[in-house]
């Protein structure tokens, strides 16, 4: 696509630039932080940090209590999947709310998707007992690329996430590609 040519996928999706992804408001976390996931996830990435269920630990190094390890910030607030028809949404785990401009590139035919980077940002420990909210706001949105997988789109988002109180604990920028496998559209 030559740079006169006009793109109205890219027009709609530029529309929602700034905006939240979903029109429900933030995400409530289905959990507050807790031990027994802290545990679940430093057993699966074999982090022994003695801060994340150590109370003497934590408190050696300055802190009020254990701690969950930053990198479980995400992992708070993702919904539970739903598993009967994941194949029929793309291999997405849940509902896509059909308000959300992601769907603006399935339906123009740019429906495979591809994570090509995450970055995160921690404000401060999570602590347990803490319920956490995020919200997604759609950041930017590439022109329409070609790469060596298909034609198509870089989308990133940024979600925010908040403790009860309505403080800001993080940041997470999510980049995908939309693209056709298929060749270009």
């Amino acid at each position: 696509m030559s740079e006169e040519e006009t793109d109205p996928v890219w027009d709609q999706l530029a529309d929602w630039i700034g905006k939240p992804l979903t029109k429900g408001g933030p995400t409530l976390s289905p959990e507050d932080v807790n031990l027994p996931m802290i545990r679940h996830w430093i057993d699966a990435m074999d982090d022994r940090n003695p801060v994340y269920e150590d109370p003497a630990a934590a408190a050696e190094v300055g802190l009020d209590s254990v701690v969950a390890p930053p990198a479980m910030l995400q992992a708070w607030t993702m919904p539970r999947p739903i598993l009967e028809g994941i194949a029929e949404r793309g291999g997405v785990p849940t509902e896509i709310d059909p308000d959300n401009p992601i769907n603006i590139l399935d339906e123009a035919g740019f429906a495979a998707t591809l994570a090509t980077n995450s970055e995160l940002e921690f404000d401060r420990y999570l602590k347990p007992g803490e319920r956490l909210t995020s919200e997604s706001v759609l950041e930017s949105v590439s022109k329409r690329k070609q790469t060596g997988i298909g034609t198509g789109y870089f989308v990133s988002w940024v979600n925010t996430f908040r403790d009860q109180n309505g403080e800001v604990v993080g940041r997470q920028l999510f980049r995908i590609l939309k693209f056709n496998p298929g060749g270009t559209l």
